[in-house]
């Protein structure tokens, strides 16, 4: 996603180019430090979107979303960039299709990917996984051995809530994931919108720091 800010002024490229080097270069760090103050408006409105969008825990989550300026082509001017290390988080902006062989935990709270990973690895290296077919669904079940306690402890508890027993047997078999061809994901975070309502603080920025020359 792309957005633009256009003015009039010194910021007006047919203008632009009739001041002499020493302006355009003046005005060029002035453009770049209004941008990285404003930026950090820009960027907390954005992870303040995240917050309320996403019920995630860890600190690093919000803090992935950065502001960055790109100012080293003198001839043009600079750019303000706002992204996430965390390749998923896009899908979840615009919505979209995620195709293909996936396991879907059945627990009631979020499992992350590496423990889940664990999860599966363990039981499958104990022979302890096997596939059923119910109601058209196909799931992942686990027996309730004691050499996979330290797997199926979080699992155990998700199926005690939904039986409403206070213990299960030796050996009863647990649900573990569910396996499904294709995910469909609505947006949960619109991250333009909230980039959008804070360009005017982005822009007010500018102006104070082109104000100074």
């Amino acid at each position: 996603m792309k957005l633009t800010l256009t003015t009039s002024g010194l910021l007006d490229s047919r203008r632009l180019s009739a001041w002499s080097a020493e302006r355009r270069r003046a005005i060029h760090a002035a453009v770049a430090k209004g941008m990285r103050s404003g930026g950090r408006e820009v960027r907390e409105a954005a992870r303040s979107a995240m917050r309320s969008a996403f019920q995630v825990r860890r600190a690093s989550f919000v803090a992935s979303l950065q502001a960055k300026v790109f100012d080293q082509k003198p001839d043009r001017l600079p750019a303000l960039w706002l992204g996430s290390r965390i390749p998923w988080l896009g899908i979840h902006a615009h919505g979209g299709t995620v195709a293909g062989r996936m396991l879907i935990p059945l627990l009631p709270t979020r499992i992350g990917p590496k423990r889940f990973k664990a999860v599966i690895d363990g039981l499958m290296r104990s022979g302890n996984a096997f596939f059923v077919e119910k109601n058209g669904r196909v799931l992942l079940m686990a027996e309730n051995l004691r050499e996979n306690a330290a797997q199926l402890n979080r699992f155990k508890r998700a199926e005690r809530q939904r039986s409403g027993v206070k213990r299960l047997q030796r050996g009863q078999e647990i649900p573990i994931a569910v396996l499904v061809r294709r995910v469909d994901l609505r947006r949960r975070f619109d991250f333009s919108a909230s980039v959008q309502r804070a360009l005017p603080a982005l822009a007010r920025a500018i102006e104070r720091d082109l104000g100074r020359l």
